[in-house]
């Protein structure tokens, strides 16, 4: 115990020694109280207005003449813009449209040939077998059958020329692509956009619409005219005043130039395909009428055979085979689609001659140059060479016809 005691009264002695207390005692300074004055503020609502960028009030101070033609350049050109969509949904439909025909064509020229065929077996079996057996008249029916059916399919074909109405729909797809193009390029190029413009491109949709209209009740093409006609798809325009000197890049050698032209092309390529355009109308017009005609008596004769005398039979046999052969011939050759095509290259060469002497709005002599030599398959200088050539022709003809009379 006594030992316990002195430990704690060193450690205590001991930790009185560490820790010293400061004998230095800071004063503590005065408190001044300063009382500053209220510096009195209204309350208000600061708002930071923003510097508006409107131009109501330079348009308000703008001409009422100017105001207008903005506002009627932005009506037109949304105008265009609305005729170029109807171009594009235009496009699309004559595309389906004319893949669906050329199917027809297909389907039903295949199905019209394997009626007939099968129709000119039976009738042969029928013929063959036909005396004193009964059987054999279910066969007959059957043929009789099918050679008039063969018969109602084929003067349907004759009667619309599916070929020819794919052809139709391949050259509108075509044409109106082309519009789209232009109408295209004239809103890029062209800042303002006037409301002749518009009637413009509205004349040429509407051109394109009847020259190959969709439809086939009440508006579908002649296919049988009494006389060749070139396609017509194109507005009617204005002739111009013939130029004198030089005018945008026009002048009077490219004018001579341009009449040469234009002579050639319609007294050789326009007559040409004129010329073979009726072949191919006189022929489709005979086909037309040889393939219904012959299985319609090859029909008549099916409904004879088991009489006494086989040349009922004979006669099936054969009106059937030809008739095969001439749908063969007409529809998988393609008849009406080659009269369609003459007829379009035709009307190409009559545009072509019309734009030569087309509106007074036209483009650059030297660009225009550059599209009739590209649209006839030749360079610029074989293009003057011809317009030499037939310039030279036509001086010899008239000093020929001078010495004679």
């Amino acid at each position: 115990m006594a030992s316990m005691q002195v430990s704690r009264l060193v450690l205590s002695s001991s930790s009185s020694c560490t820790r010293p207390k400061a004998a230095v005692s800071i004063p503590k300074l005065p408190k001044f109280h300063v009382s500053v004055p209220k510096i009195p503020v209204k309350k208000q609502t600061l708002s930071v207005k923003e510097r508006s960028f409107e131009l109501d009030g330079f348009i308000e101070s703008l001409p009422l003449s100017l105001k207008q033609r903005r506002d009627s350049d932005s009506i037109q050109r949304a105008r265009l813009n609305a005729v170029l969509e109807a171009v594009m949904d235009r496009i699309e439909m004559h595309k389906n449209i004319g893949d669906q025909r050329k199917n027809w064509n297909s389907l039903l020229l295949n199905s019209v040939n394997m009626i007939t065929l099968t129709a000119a077996l039976m009738a042969g079996i029928a013929s063959v077998n036909g005396h004193g057996v009964d059987s054999i008249t279910a066969v007959k029916i059957a043929s009789t059958v099918l050679l008039t059916s063969a018969t109602g399919i084929g003067a349907l074909m004759s009667k619309i020329q599916p070929s020819q109405l794919a052809e139709e729909q391949r050259n509108a797809t075509r044409l109106f692509k082309k519009l789209r193009t232009e109408i295209e390029m004239f809103l890029r190029a062209n800042e303002e956009i006037y409301e002749e413009d518009v009637k413009e491109a509205m004349e040429k949709v509407l051109s394109l619409d009847k020259a190959y209209p969709l439809p086939l009740i009440g508006t579908m093409l002649e296919k049988y005219p009494e006389e060749f006609k070139p396609a017509t798809w194109w507005p009617e325009t204005k002739r111009r005043n013939p130029r004198s000197g030089l005018a945008n890049g026009w002048s009077q050698e490219l004018e001579t130039e341009m009449r040469e032209v234009a002579h050639v092309v319609k007294s050789r390529d326009a007559e040409d395909y004129e010329r073979l355009g009726n072949v191919a109308l006189k022929l489709n017009r005979f086909l037309a009428i040889s393939g219904p005609v012959l299985t319609g008596v090859s029909a008549v004769s099916s409904v004879f055979i088991g009489q006494d005398s086989g040349l009922a039979g004979m006669v099936a046999l054969t009106c059937a085979s030809l008739a095969a052969m001439v749908n063969t011939l007409e529809h998988g050759g393609q008849v009406g689609m080659v009269f369609e095509m003459y007829r379009n290259s035709a009307g190409f060469f009559s545009q072509l001659e019309e734009m030569m002497n087309s509106t007074e709005k036209r483009e650059n002599g030297q660009v225009f140059e550059t599209k009739v030599a590209l649209k006839l398959g030749r360079s610029l200088s074989e293009l003057r060479d011809l317009a030499k050539r037939s310039n030279l022709s036509q001086v010899k003809a008239n000093e020929f016809a001078s010495k004679l009379f």
